[in-house]
């Protein structure tokens, strides 16, 4: 298995002799795939304009959201090991909304709609992201690391569900 398949597991509570380990271990070309999306949205080697340390705490930040400690732990781990974590670190705080920094301002009001009420993303969002001096890239970045985070909570909510009826 990959690491973030056993922090997947990890996070569902699956047990060493699950029989849903079984399964996971059948679709491991799916594992494959979520690990190297986890590692170019968390790690790539050309960040662009959101840090290594930004990316990891703004996924601490929508695990927080939604209460996911296993997830949460990961991506704090992330953020430690990141070059600035104690720069970035901030954005991971829930109470935090970017204090007098409008770029970080842009990204955690961006991050937090996309979270908790997605339907209520517009355009306008995007544009306030731009205002703020984050380029179409780096909007193109944000994007791919909130929707990668989201699919690794609903997996591990979905392995919790399957855990729940099997065992």
């Amino acid at each position: 298995m990959t690491e973030i398949a056993d922090i997947l597991i990890s996070a569902a509570g699956i047990g060493a002799t699950d029989p849903l380990r079984e399964v996971l271990a059948g679709r491991a070309d799916i594992l494959a795939l979520t690990q190297q999306t986890h590692d170019s949205a968390l790690m790539p080697a050309d960040a662009g304009g959101l840090s290594r340390a930004e990316r990891a705490a703004i996924a601490v930040r929508v695990a927080r959201h939604n209460q996911d400690e296993a997830l949460t732990q990961h991506f704090t781990t992330l953020l430690e090991q990141a070059d600035n974590a104690a720069e970035a670190a901030l954005i991971a705080d829930l109470s935090f909304s970017g204090g007098d920094d409008q770029r970080l301002q842009a990204l955690i009001r961006h991050t937090d709609i996309v979270t908790r009420s997605p339907k209520d993303a517009t355009g306008a969002d995007i544009e306030k992201l731009r205002q703020a001096g984050v380029n179409d890239a780096d909007i193109v970045r944000l994007s791919e690391l909130l929707a990668f985070v989201s699919y690794q909570i609903r997996v591990a909510a979905g392995l919790r569900l399957m855990r729940g009826l099997h065992g």
